[in-house]
């Protein structure tokens, strides 16, 4: 190979490595706090209250009625107590309205660890922004915000001075 076509190859290569590549001192977007409201009030207010919802009340109801049935098939624990007696009944129902309530505790720590782990995916800042400024009532303080795709950006919605805010993680 000429001395001249090898510098030609050279130039080539060089370039093309340069264009993949991009430079090496650019510098990554600013992540800057953006501001979502200046008021923060009624922030959250359209979020549920943490009750457990009738999805989890129907589930904690079966499972009491569940408990009742198997309770009220068998021998009593307690052998004072008389099989399908008053007493019976009135031992599965206290036993069973525990589990209930336990039930419902579970499903509303379930429910308050879910609300906690949301997280909102937009394809851009200004998505996002857009998005949160007409929803603000159903959003959570704490929720991370995920903007963009491979390279996602993480952010937080915050109060900041009064002001609802979009600050980066």
């Amino acid at each position: 190979m000429n001395p001249v076509a090898l510098t030609r190859w050279m130039a080539v290569l060089t370039a093309v490595a340069t264009a993949s590549l991009g430079c090496a001192h650019t510098q990554p977007p600013e992540r800057k706090v953006y501001v979502i409201s200046e008021d923060a009030s009624g922030v959250g207010s359209n979020l549920e209250s943490g009750t457990g919802g009738a999805g989890a009340e129907a589930y904690c109801n079966e499972l009491q009625k569940q408990c009742f049935t198997k309770c009220w098939r068998r021998k009593p624990e307690i052998s004072t107590i008389e099989k399908h007696s008053g007493d019976h009944y009135k031992h599965c129902s206290e036993k069973c309205l525990k589990v209930f309530m336990q039930c419902v505790k579970e499903q509303e720590e379930l429910e308050r660890q879910e609300s906690q782990k949301k997280e909102l995916h937009f394809p851009t800042i200004d998505a996002a922004l857009d998005w949160l400024r007409a929803h603000k009532a159903e959003v959570a303080l704490g929720t991370v915000v995920i903007v963009g795709g491979v390279a996602a950006a993480p952010y937080v919605i915050a109060l900041l001075g009064g002001a609802l805010v979009l600050a980066p993680l």
